[in-house]
């Protein structure tokens, strides 16, 4: 991990920082990020993004590395923290940066100062380290996913503590002051002292041993369970008083494994007492001794919470949740249908599918009614002898104006026979298609469109070659050409 030097800090331009974003964001979809991808993140010119990247891996804020199958970029921890000490600085939340006070298997302590010279402490999350690499068995900030990146677990550790400290300080639990975070920074207030594992005479043990127990009963009775209460986690100030610190493995009272954290707390804490102070008490609190009066576990989401408890919990206060009858039976017929209900529905269908039956059948009758008689009306046009007017008769053998509108009936009476017969054939085509299809034709459109698209683009991903210091397909070919060459003509080529 290293430890972390910001120095650098005060030189980096807006244009750095505006790469080491563009990495950030293409980390999300990728392990290592192409220099093609930064520059369009970034919306800079190509050129002079290779140059801010070759800067940035030389201050160790980026790692160009080789690929199986690209090559890319990659945030370090160290460019992780400058994003974040950057945007705390914009905020004006710090404005100072002093030494290191403290290390843990999953996070570093320094100590800051904002603009007024008011001492902070800012807690950088480091999960990763060798020592704590299983984090799929101790936390669930996986929760659906197969893997993740330690940056991206180390956020999500941030954010669960600064809510954890946030909810238990509006309820005048003994933590600091939560000032604000940013990614995998957590700023909050210096607490004056040192840890209880540095302490070796007190006052009053009897009166601390009762103090810190009554803290495990509290959060219990609020819903939450510490998980890892012992001398390294709890801050005696300068008046004697502890304060509690680590809150990322906080958990229900609802886990499956609650009582056995909760009697691990407890232990703790008397192993402690019995070995550095040789005091013994045979009063301590059990789990099935908690009463709840509070939801923090609801509110900050804890692990293992649940909103099927919410039911549960209702319950046990002696509240009914009641529905009314059109929800009820909604519910009902949506969690588990009967078969009366199915018997329903199927005779309904059958009922609409009858419906819709006699609708064509009167429909191809009225047609087929409106064809006879545009027939017989045409045919005895056609039949009957008109009368020629001598007077009216034209020069050239033409026929008479009488005659003509006749002629002119009887056309326009066989265009709409035509045009009825071929209506009667629309609507026995129509009926037979939709008859088979349940699928309207611009839904099918639709995503035979969309499934084109989505197979050029994929055409589009496989042509496009990643771009760096050296394309992984290039150097692919130029050692198969090596190990050509190298078999002295056995594969049929040689120089």
């Amino acid at each position: 991990m290293g430890k972390l030097d910001v120095a650098i800090l005060r030189y980096l331009t807006p244009e750095d920082f505006r790469v080491l974003t563009a990495v950030e964001m293409g980390m999300k979809n990728h392990e290592l990020v192409p220099g093609s991808l930064v520059a369009s993140i970034a919306n800079l010119r190509h050129g002079g993004v290779h140059k801010l990247m070759k800067d940035l891996c030389k201050h160790r804020l980026l790692t160009y590395e080789r690929g199986k199958h690209y090559d890319g970029y990659r945030l370090t921890n160290a460019g992780y923290d400058y994003l974040a000490l950057k945007a705390l600085t914009n905020r004006k939340v710090i404005a100072s940066f002093g030494n290191q006070i403290g290390v843990g298997k999953e996070s570093n302590i320094y100590t800051v100062a904002d603009e007024d010279r008011n001492p902070l402490c800012l807690k950088l999350h480091r999960l990763g380290r060798t020592c704590f690499r299983n984090i799929k068995d101790k936390r669930d900030y996986h929760a659906h996913r197969n893997r993740a990146s330690w940056l991206y677990l180390s956020r999500i550790s941030a954010t669960k503590e600064f809510a954890y400290m946030k909810a238990l300080y509006d309820r005048g639990f003994p933590v600091p002051k939560p000032i604000d975070f940013n990614r995998h920074c957590v700023v909050m207030q210096l607490v004056g002292g040192g840890p209880l594992t540095h302490v070796s005479a007190v006052d009053d043990v009897e009166a601390l041993y009762d103090e810190l127990m009554n803290l495990i009963v509290r959060l219990g009775n609020c819903g939450v369970i510490h998980g890892d209460f012992n001398e390294f986690n709890i801050m005696i100030d300068e008046e004697g008083h502890p304060i509690i610190i680590d809150f990322p493995q906080m958990i229900s009272t609802m886990h499956p494994n609650a009582e056995l954290y909760f009697d691990r707390d407890v232990q703790c804490v008397r192993a402690f007492f019995k070995k550095r102070f040789g005091y013994e008490s045979s009063l301590y609190p059990k789990f099935s001794e908690l009463e709840r009066d509070e939801d923090l576990d609801r509110e900050v989401a804890c692990s293992g919470y649940r909103k099927e408890h919410d039911h549960q919990l209702l319950q046990e206060m002696g509240i009914e949740l009641q529905l009314s009858g059109d929800e009820g039976s909604e519910t009902e017929n949506l969690a588990e249908p009967d078969a009366g209900n199915l018997k329903a529905s199927e005779e309904d269908i059958d009922t609409l599918r009858q419906q819709v039956e006699d609708s064509i059948k009167h429909d191809e009758t009225e047609i087929t009614r409106i064809t006879e008689d545009t027939r017989k009306v045409a045919g005895d046009n056609e039949n009957d002898e008109v009368p020629i007017s001598v007077g009216h008769e034209t020069v050239g053998g033409e026929l008479t104006d009488s005659r003509a509108e006749e002629e002119d009936d009887v056309n326009s009476q066989k265009y709409r026979l035509k045009m009825i017969e071929k209506t009667l054939s629309d609507v026995r085509t129509m009926r037979s298609y939709t008859s088979a299809s349940t699928i309207a034709p611009e839904v099918v459109k639709q995503q035979v469109k969309k499934n084109l698209e989505a197979k050029q683009k994929k055409m589009e991903r496989k042509k496009a070659v990643a771009k760096g210091e050296a394309s992984a397909v290039t150097r692919q070919r130029r050692d198969n050409r090596e190990t050509i060459r190298e078999s002295h003509g056995i594969w049929g080529w040689d120089e």
